[in-house]
């Protein structure tokens, strides 16, 4: 068997023992800045990579909203810090409409329902109706004295729903052009809020640490949720069940509740400390077993696990549309899938950096989130193993959409670029 290899100078080497250089060996000598070497953990495989197969760049400040048609699965909405929205088409990097009129941040957009419309809310407390295939402006809704937070779509119908930040809610009839009402109660800013699926209700989170659920026509409000048990800070994100009878809020207190929207009573509180206090309101007095680390909270025969939850801010939350699992993102760089029937975790989906927002992939089984680090990734909410990570934007990922047929992801970035990452196989 031959031995190893070698070099010819191997022999010469072990002849002379310890070899020393003096002066006259030096041929040159270069000055190295300690700045420009590389550090020992810094990721190369990541600095220079592109997954996203078209990039729209034509905000010149961050992109804070991004909006997929649900009518036309190459039409796509983008809203920024450079007060402009934009309607654009996937593959056509050619073909752009400007949404002009906005003197403060675009700060959110939607389309409606059947796609015929988009809605776009500034800062400056204008929600501005465009036509959604030509891109003209069909009617300004105006009421608000602060800025919009956020706009939504009736379910059925085109009314269309804004929340500000001068506390108030308004609805307006965008066919017409008409205000229809207005909803106050909120003490600070309405920072989530929506119509029920069933379209009979309207849902409203603030920066007052409520919630608040209201009648639509009359403008009722008919329940307020608020104060022990409920979150002890703002509200930041809010999601319904399909069957209009839920509501998920998170919080910049780091839980997450579940609240009845027909009785207004708070049903699950997934909270710090590691633990899932399951409360049940009418029998909350026949408290049976006290909590200990790792033990069972059981009211009234009803038995619910040890949970693990977020350690920062709660930004994102999403309900499957085809199981009774929801999916909240945070700060503390978790993704947690949770299985709401059993009141149970499925997974808890470490990330790099803060989970900013997130959505479902249609029925499939898997979530994307939106990182701080400017990473997509996609989720088997199954496993809770990350299948893919889409690289591309350079500063935090803000928005996420998913268009029509399933086949695209699009993210919107501070980095003032939009990206189109292909999904078609995760269907």
């Amino acid at each position: 068997m031959n031995g190893p290899n070698r070099s010819f100078h191997d022999d010469d080497e072990d002849d002379q023992g310890e070899v020393f250089l003096d002066d006259s060996d030096i041929i040159h000598e270069v000055t190295v800045d300690e700045e420009d070497l590389p550090d020992a953990d810094d990721d190369d495989d990541d600095d220079d990579t592109d997954d996203s197969m078209h990039i729209f760049t034509g905000h010149t400040s961050e992109l804070y909203t991004v909006a997929c048609s649900p009518a036309d699965p190459l039409l796509v909405a983008t809203g920024g810090g450079d007060d402009k929205g934009f309607l654009w088409k996937i593959g056509l990097g050619d073909w752009a409409a400007e949404l002009k009129g906005h003197k403060e941040s675009v700060s959110s957009l939607t389309f409606s329902s059947d796609g015929q419309l988009l809605a776009s809310g500034g800062f400056d407390g204008i929600v501005q109706i465009w036509d959604a295939s030509s891109g003209n402006l069909k009617c300004i809704l105006e009421g608000p004295d602060e800025g919009i937070e956020w706009v939504r779509w009736h379910p059925k119908g085109h009314l269309v729903l804004a929340g500000s930040e001068d506390k108030t809610v308004w609805m307006w009839n965008a066919d017409k052009g008409a205000y229809l009402n207005s909803f106050a109660g909120h003490e600070a800013s309405v920072t989530c809020g929506d119509f029920t699926p069933d379209g009979k209700t309207i849902c409203t989170g603030s920066d007052d640490a409520s919630l608040r659920i209201w009648n639509p026509k009359s403008g009722e409000n008919i329940h307020v949720v608020k104060g022990h048990p409920y979150h002890t800070d703002g509200l930041t994100c809010l999601a319904l069940s399909s069957d209009s009878n839920l509501a998920i809020t998170g919080s910049k207190d780091n839980s997450v509740h579940i609240v009845n929207i027909t009785t207004g009573r708070v049903c699950f509180l997934l909270a710090l400390h590691n633990c899932l206090w399951f409360l049940d309101m009418l029998c909350i007095g026949m408290l049976l077993l006290s909590l200990f680390s790792g033990s069972l909270l059981r009211f009234v025969g009803k038995v619910v696990s040890s949970l693990v939850s977020h350690l920062d801010s709660v930004e994102c939350v999403g309900l499957a549309p085809s199981s009774p699992w929801a999916a909240t993102g945070g700060l503390d760089q978790k993704l947690i899938i949770w299985d709401l029937q059993h009141s149970l975790p499925r997974a808890s989906c470490e990330h790099k950096d803060g989970v900013t927002c997130l959505s479902w992939l249609g029925a499939s089984r898997y979530v994307a989130t939106g990182c701080v680090d400017g990473k997509v990734r996609l989720w088997d909410s199954l496993s809770g193993d990350c299948i893919r990570i889409f690289s591309g934007h350079a500063d935090a990922v803000q928005s996420l959409s998913i268009s029509a047929n399933q086949d695209y992801l699009v993210s919107g970035s501070s980095d003032g670029t939009a990206r189109v990452f292909e999904i078609a196989e995760f269907k």
